[in-house]
């Protein structure tokens, strides 16, 4: 007798396969997804972040700025930054709303901190540090 086909045995065994996968696989895409929309957030720098770029290099001071004023930056929110704001010595400070990038609980701050590249004695330019606090694992892997 010729079989054709997939036994019961057979098939429940690939279902069990496909579930063990899919519960791996669910909740790693989750985690992805959320530390994607947080990235958003610190991509969404470039503005502030020239701009403290530009009073520190072309400002007379010799400072940072401290403000948004100072800098000359109006601020910027959206539905997954809570805020984005420039505070003492240049530092921007990045809100994340946890609700917006769908984290499961906690908070998470994001801070970039300017570092003045100095060239014979002059500011040439301005690199960043960034670290976080709160749940640091959807953070960008530079700011862990």
């Amino acid at each position: 007798m010729n079989q054709r086909g997939f036994t019961l045995i057979e098939l429940m065994m690939v279902i069990a396969i496909l579930g063990i996968l899919m519960a791996i696989a669910i909740p790693a895409y989750q985690d992805y997804t959320i530390r994607t929309r947080v990235a958003e957030c610190v991509y969404a720098t470039a503005t502030p972040k020239r701009a403290v770029a530009e009073v520190r290099i072309n400002g007379r001071s010799g400072t940072f700025p401290t403000t948004n004023t100072e800098a000359g930056y109006v601020g910027f929110s959206s539905s997954l930054c809570t805020s984005i704001a420039i505070g003492s010595g240049g530092a921007i400070l990045i809100d994340v709303n946890e609700g917006g990038v769908q984290m499961p609980s906690g908070t998470l701050d994001i801070t970039l901190t300017p570092v003045a590249l100095v060239l014979n004695d002059q500011v040439s330019g301005v690199d960043w540090t960034c670290s976080s606090s709160g749940r640091s694992e959807y953070a960008p892997a530079i700011c862990r």
